[in-house]
């Protein structure tokens, strides 16, 4: 028996006790080491499928999560930013219109004192026409007065210088009479 070993194990060795090639492609040895190709491949399998494949579709899993959320998320933002965009154009477009009615009312009420201070101006103006109208009168008055007292004593000295005697009263009377038209 020991011969029949010793002829199997001799067809992949040398006589020196040495392989002849490559001992994986020995056709000798090839149904054990696809025994153990076997078991070790399930063996990997039994471990990635136990351990690492968990693992790694625990991990894809999560991230995909995470992606979802992110992007859940920033469609949120997105929608809060439009809002606040939204919010900040009326805001905008408020205090301009409460801006044109603060212009507006500034206005009319700039125009309402300009009026009162032209009504004023106006009505002072007025009242120093009629004011200086009044002198005037009184220095007309006055004035006619004096030419009348001058018209009287040239009228005077005139007569007087004529060698002509006339009243005061007459001399008066005559000087009105020609003043009057």
């Amino acid at each position: 028996m020991a011969t029949g070993t010793q002829e199997t194990v001799s067809a992949c060795v040398d006589s020196s006790g040495g392989a002849i090639g490559l001992p994986q492609l020995c056709p000798d040895w090839m149904s054990n080491q696809i025994f153990w190709l076997v078991v070790t491949l399930i063996v990997i399998f039994f471990i990635l499928s136990r351990l690492a494949l968990p693992r790694i579709a625990a991990v894809l899993a999560e991230r995909q999560g995470t992606i979802t959320n992110d992007l859940a998320a920033a469609e949120d933002l997105k929608a809060k930013a439009t809002e606040a965009e939204d919010a900040y154009n009326k805001a905008l477009a408020d205090a301009r219109a409460e801006a044109q009615n603060i212009i507006a009312a500034t206005k009319a009420d700039i125009k309402a004192e300009l009026d009162d201070a032209t009504a004023k101006a106006d009505a002072e103006i007025a009242a120093k026409a009629a004011e200086g109208e009044k002198k005037i009168g009184e220095i007309r008055a006055s004035a006619m007065e004096s030419v009348q007292e001058v018209a009287e004593a040239t009228a005077q000295e005139l007569v007087a210088a004529m060698g002509i005697k006339a009243s005061d009263k007459t001399i008066s009377d005559a000087v009105q009479s020609r003043v009057k038209g």
